[in-house]
């Protein structure tokens, strides 16, 4: 989704490159001229269908952006990927790991095949020493001195110069007494449910009613059932309007915000919550098909106050420097992922300091998983390079247990 994105920056910053878009549908005709252009752009699902046309091709470069897309090594893409021929390979991502340090496998059987053995000789030689609360500092530094020879590294400490100051703060909300009864109610049923439940099962039985905590705590309509279109907002969900009051106070400064949330069907209700309080927005998506037109919409001078943003879709490569205050609408359970959309706004090209809320409904999971991603911190950065590199290693039975709890 972002093939036409690299077209623009293309233009604009490179226009004597002949540069080859290869989306849709006509992108089959474009093979047949394709080694008269100097740089090809496209997707990584499309790499998958077009494997055998690409796979004549000898590359000079290839170049990965938002590499993390291939830190599961078993995926069509990744596996398309190892297959192209070319004389030299690079990865770009803010993201190295963002699970598990096989993330960093799966990174380097594409750069440099076999240089980190085969993956069940990485496992036992890496990750699971590095899995439990307390990693093998001898094992840490012996993977991270194999993968810094080949690793240049721009932090955001390095750029500190560059950038202007960055706020972030923790919203505090209290939830509604409609909403609070409506999550102990899930919270008893979900964990009697659990009890029940052996392996497999119990794992995604938890999933499930962390799933609907998460959505209790944010608004009531996220757990469909009866109509609640009588009661009132506030009823519904305390945090939707605090984030209304919040874009009322940031308009009136002259600020303009991204606001993310992983559920769409939130971003609907924060949309029809904005027309009612006439607050310009634009959207974005999984389902957003004129994606730079709405970039480019927001980026515009004379743009919208508020851009409403999936994390799943906007929390990768887009460049959103007209905003200087950032939204978090509710926590996910891994922190990196949360400073790459934040970094839509804070980035290279920003001139204003940026402000990041993280608005939290006290009392409930929310809570909980801010105090799991500050436990997380620390093991990958420092495998890597940064002791305060933020990273998961994804969310183990004990962890969801404590959430639960």
């Amino acid at each position: 989704s972002l093939v036409a994105n690299w077209g623009d920056e293309g233009e604009k910053w490179a226009a004597q490159v002949k540069v080859q878009l290869m989306h849709g549908p006509q992108r089959k005709e474009h093979f047949k001229s394709i080694s008269s252009v100097d740089v090809i752009i496209t997707s990584y699902a499309l790499v998958v269908r077009d494997l055998a046309e690409y796979q004549n091709l000898e590359l000079n470069t290839l170049v990965l952006d938002e590499a993390s897309m291939i830190r599961n090594a078993d995926t069509q893409a990744a596996k398309a990927l190892r297959k192209l021929n070319a004389g030299a390979r690079v990865a770009l991502t803010g993201t190295p790991v963002e699970n598990a340090v096989r993330d960093l496998w799966s990174l380097y059987a594409f750069l440099l095949p076999g240089y980190l053995g085969s993956k069940e000789d990485f496992k036992n030689r890496y990750e699971l020493a590095l899995a439990g609360a307390q990693p093998d500092e001898n094992v840490l530094r012996r993977l991270r001195l194999r993968v810094e020879p080949f690793m240049i590294r721009r932090t955001k400490a390095q750029v500190a110069k560059d950038l202007p100051q960055k706020l972030e703060q923790t919203l505090w909300c209290q939830p509604s007494k409609l909403q609070k009864e409506a999550y102990q109610e899930i919270l008893r049923q979900g964990v009697v449910k659990v009890d029940e439940l052996e392996g497999g099962r119990a794992r995604m039985q938890m999933l499930t009613v962390l799933l609907r905590l998460r959505q209790a705590s944010c608004d009531l309509r996220l757990l469909g059932g009866e109509s609640m279109a009588e009661r009132e907002l506030s009823m519904l969900s305390a945090k939707l309007e605090m984030l209304i009051e919040l874009l009322h106070e940031a308009r009136r400064g002259g600020h303009r915000v991204l606001v993310f949330s992983q559920f769409t069907k939130m971003l609907g209700f924060i949309k029809e919550a904005l027309a009612n309080e006439g607050i310009s927005f634009a959207y974005l998506d999984g389902a957003t098909r004129d994606r730079s037109g709405e970039v480019k919409k927001f980026q515009a001078s004379t743009g919208p106050d508020v851009f409403l943003i999936s994390l799943k879709a906007g929390g990768y490569g887009l460049n959103l420097t007209a905003a200087d205050t950032v939204v978090h609408f509710d926590p996910w359970w891994n922190p990196a992922v949360e400073a790459q959309a934040t970094d839509r706004a804070y980035r290279i090209g920003q001139t204003k300091p940026v402000t990041v809320y993280k608005l939290i409904a006290k009392g409930t999971v929310e809570e909980k998983i801010l105090r799991l991603q500050e436990r997380k911190r620390g093991v990958i950065g420092a495998a890597i390079g940064d002791e305060a590199e933020p990273m998961m290693t994804g969310l183990n039975a004990e962890d969801m247990r404590d959430l639960l709890s």
